[in-house]
């Protein structure tokens, strides 16, 4: 009986773990843009980007970031490069590198 309940939670487990990494499967593309504005409520910036080659033309949009630590590095004015994690219609912004000013 002890070994079906160790079974069972096991495969609990491996279940839950293999539904969180479902959340941040989805297509991957490099951007490079520009903050336009922040809202830190909804943790979202708005980024003047150039063509993210494969998924998107040059445009200027609302991008949600994640995590909290990746939105806590941006300030309007910065010029990015990150990675836009693509998932149907949901998109979100991670991996944020904040280039040097020039």
């Amino acid at each position: 009986m002890t070994r079906r309940i160790l079974l069972v939670a096991a495969a609990g487990v491996t279940l839950a773990g293999c539904g969180a990494k479902s959340q941040d499967s989805g297509k991957r593309y490099t951007m490079q843009g520009e903050i336009k504005s922040l809202d830190p409520a909804a943790k979202t910036a708005n980024i003047n980007a150039g063509k993210i080659e494969g998924w998107m033309e040059a445009m200027t949009m609302e991008y949600p970031i994640k995590p909290d630590a990746e939105f806590a590095k941006l300030h309007v004015g910065d010029r990015i490069e990150a990675t836009v994690v693509v998932n149907d219609l949901k998109y979100y912004v991670t991996d944020v590198k904040v280039l040097p000013k020039p």
